[in-house]
Order: structure tokens, then C-alpha cells, then sequence
């Protein structure tokens, strides 16, 4: 039988990257898990992942605090999955001591690092992370300065790294969805040395771990190449800083061996089957009549998706400006995939952001949250313990399982 992939989780949720790993292979076995909502006293994510993951070994406190208290209870792994928050990453100092770093109080990236760095020897060969794509170019004052210094601090730990951004509707996905997915290798494995043998093209567009299950194309006006110089403080401190904010030299796909960075402007390369928002909605019968819009609220929510160029006036500096954005699309359409599912997606009251469609009688709704799950590959109900504006607000912070799904099981391939 097949040696099994030990998995931590971190940042848990209600258990995406569960789900997508279990879907994708038996072999990855989950042996420690962590979800933890600051600045709150209920704990709902956590529950949730409780009662649908109830044989993993759970934890439900600051995972800085666990670290630092109780680092015992971190049982050992070969992968360290997570959809980490995304926060300045700068480095408070660099520490002549064991620790080695420093980073900004409070910051979950820190977390990841001190736990690679205090498991020593036995830190994992392969991470697996999610993030909103705006880390390969933040902060606005130095583009891409938050993600050098993570891949900086990863080289240093012996990882190479590769890094893709997926808007999930790009591969047949019913949602416009955009994350970029990093995937590391310990230079003490295999797929380090395939990584570092392979031409970067090559192993991007189709022969990575990501590449290989989704597929794409290098274009003629996206290439850049860098090395990262400096420890991590000078790179806090001096990394593409400039007199005017410039361009991020990370692009949508990438490597990192060493501290050499090859990075290329990639198009997705898909001709598969494409699932639209119209094909997930439950059968009206099944709406509660508190989904559907009232009609003393419909001209707010004219207004608010619809164009707008106004004089508005600040009442705190007593500032007035000229405020002017688009129309929305209203309602949604239900032949095409749809927007990006928000955390304020839940509740009744107008937003220009909340998604709403038309039904088969011509009535305007909003989207339930057994929709809201379809959209991000999840069981219908995965959630049902929790309100539905809770239910929205997991949603809008998840991840589509089905990409998880696909990567892990490219990379048990690419470990086999």
C-alpha cells in the first residue's frame, strides 16, 4: 500500500482544502487542523469543520499562541496546506538567535515560517497555499515586496517554488474566480530536482505540478527575471522601492530556485467542458420567499448596480469630490459563469456586489446559500449549521475545491 501524505491545515475554514484533497486521493491523510477568528467569541467555521471532519484532530485557538505555548501539538506532516491571509509581510528585525525572524505582529504568513522553522529536520517536503491574487503586488508602494519576502524566506528554508494565479472559470468552473496557488518542494525530494531540471516554460505551461492540470500558454509580452538580494529586513526596507509606485515584477506564473526568480504572463490553455451559473440553481419551489427582492427595495438596487456620476461630499473633511463607476450587470446572467461570491453576499438589504437573477416567473432573487456552495465546488449543505449570512461569509472566503482537487492530485503523481 502507498505511504500515506500526512497533512496539516491551517487557516482551515470549513475545510476546502479537506475536501479537495480527500476528493483527489486516499493517500492524504489530514492529521492536524487549525481555524481560529480573531476579535470574536463564536467560533462558526470551526464548529462547521468539526462536524464534517469530526476524525481530525482539531484546533480552535491563535495559531501564534499554539505555536508559541504549545508547538508540541503540531504532530509532524509532509505537507503544510492553508489559504493564508493576505498582510503587509514586513520584518520587525532579524534575530541572532534560533527564531532567526521577526515578522509583523499579528501576521498569519510568520506563523507558516516559524512552523517550518522550529520543525527543523522534520519539516515538510511540499507546501500547498492559497492567496488572493493581489499578493504577488502588494504593497502599493513597493510592488511585490510581500511576496518577495515569502519566497525569500522560503529559499531560505530550502524550498524552490512555483506559483500560479487561476481564475477558475478559465477551466470550466461556474465562477470568475481569481487566487494565486504557490506549491513548494524541500530540495531534499524528487520533485525539486524535476523542478530544477526542467526549462521554467516548460514546466508552467504544462509539465508542473500546476501546468500539467491547468494548462496554459506563455505570452510574447510577459517575461521577467530577478534575483532576490538581501536578507529579509533589507528587502522589507529597500525591494522595488521607488519615488512612484512601479509595476510588481512577479507575474501571473512563476518559479523560484534559489533566490533566482523566472516569472511569464500565462493564458489560460482550456477547451473542456464549461459549467454557467444557470446550471447550479435550485428549483424556485425551493427558495424561501425571503431570497426574493421586495419591491419598495428595487430602485435601490437600480441605483446601486446601475452607473453613477455624481458630486458627493465628504461631511468629515468637508471634501467634495466627483464620485463615477460602471453599471453592473443587472441581474446576473445565467449563461455565462459567474461574478466573484464576496463575504458581504449575505442579508437582504441592497448592495451593488450581492449577486441576484431572474427566475423562470420573472421574479428577481438573490442567490441561496446551497448556491453559493456550487459555485465553490462545496456539498450542498456543507454549512447548513450556520445563518445564512454566515453561510454567504464562508463562501466568500473559501476556495473552489475542484482546483485543490486537481493540484493535489497532480502532485501525489508527481511524488509517486
Amino acid at each position: 500500500m502507498a505511504k500515506k501524505i500526512k497533512v496539516i491545515e491551517l487557516f482551515a475554514g470549513v475545510g476546502g482544502f479537506h475536501l479537495g484533497l480527500k476528493r483527489s486521493s486516499e493517500r492524504y491523510e489530514i492529521v492536524w487542523s487549525n481555524q481560529w477568528e480573531p476579535a470574536t467569541k463564536s467560533q462558526p467555521a470551526s464548529d462547521i469543520y468539526r462536524l464534517r471532519f469530526p476524525d481530525t484532530p482539531h484546533s480552535n485557538r491563535d495559531i501564534a499562541a499554539v505555536i508559541e505555548d504549545d508547538f508540541d501539538a503540531i504532530p509532524d506532516h509532509d505537507l503544510l496546506v492553508g489559504g493564508f491571509p493576505c498582510q503587509d509581510y514586513s520584518v520587525a528585525s532579524t534575530l541572532n538567535r534560533s527564531g532567526g525572524i521577526e515578522g509583523k505582529k499579528g501576521v498569519l504568513w510568520w506563523s507558516i515560517y516559524n512552523i517550518l522553522n522550529l520543525k527543523g529536520d522534520a519539516k515538510p517536503k511540499y507546501l500547498f497555499l492559497e492567496n488572493v491574487d493581489r499578493l504577488l503586488k502588494s504593497p502599493a508602494k513597493q510592488r511585490g515586496r510581500d511576496f518577495a519576502i515569502m519566497l525569500a524566506s522560503l529559499a531560505e528554508l530550502g524550498y524552490a517554488v512555483e506559483w500560479r494565479v487561476i481564475n477558475a472559470a478559465d477551466y470550466g468552473f461556474p465562477q470568475r474566480r481569481r487566487r494565486v496557488f504557490i506549491v513548494a518542494y524541500h530540495e531534499s525530494t524528487e520533485v525539486y530536482n524535476q523542478l530544477k531540471s526542467t526549462p521554467v516554460q516548460q514546466w508552467l505551461e504544462n509539465d508542473g505540478t500546476i501546468g500539467s492540470v491547468f494548462p496554459a500558454v506563455v505570452g510574447t509580452d510577459g517575461f521577467t527575471e530577478l534575483e532576490i538580494e538581501g536578507d529579509l529586513e533589507k528587502i522589507t526596507t529597500t525591494f522595488n522601492k521607488h519615488t512612484k509606485p512601479t509595476e510588481s515584477p512577479f507575474l501571473n506564473g512563476g518559479v523560484l530556485i534559489g533566490r533566482k526568480v523566472v516569472s511569464y504572463k500565462l493564458t489560460a490553455d482550456y477547451q473542456g467542458p464549461i459549467t454557467m451559473l444557470g446550471d447550479l440553481i435550485i428549483p424556485e419551489t425551493e427558495v424561501p420567499e425571503s431570497y426574493y427582492l421586495k419591491d419598495s427595495d428595487i430602485d435601490k438596487w437600480l441605483y446601486l448596480k446601475g452607473a453613477k456620476n455624481e458630486d458627493r461630499f465628504n461631511k468629515t473633511n468637508g471634501f467634495k469630490y466627483k464620485y463615477s463607476e460602471g453599471a453592473m450587470i443587472f441581474p446576473d446572467a445565467l449563461d455565462k459563469p459567474s461574478r466573484t461570491i464576496i463575504t458581504g453576499e449575505g442579508g437582504a438589504s441592497p448592495s451593488r456586489f450581492k449577486h441576484v437573477i431572474m427566475t423562470p416567473s420573472g421574479r428577481l432573487r438573490r442567490l441561496t446559500p446551497v448556491e453559493l456552495e456550487r459555485l465553490n465546488d462545496f456539498p450542498d449543505n456543507h454549512t447548513k449549521e450556520a445563518t445564512d449570512p454566515k453561510r454567504a461569509f464562508f463562501m466568500g472566503n473559501a476556495l473552489v475545491v475542484g482546483i485543490v482537487e486537481r493540484i493535489g492530485k497532480s502532485l501525489i503523481d508527481k511524488i509517486s
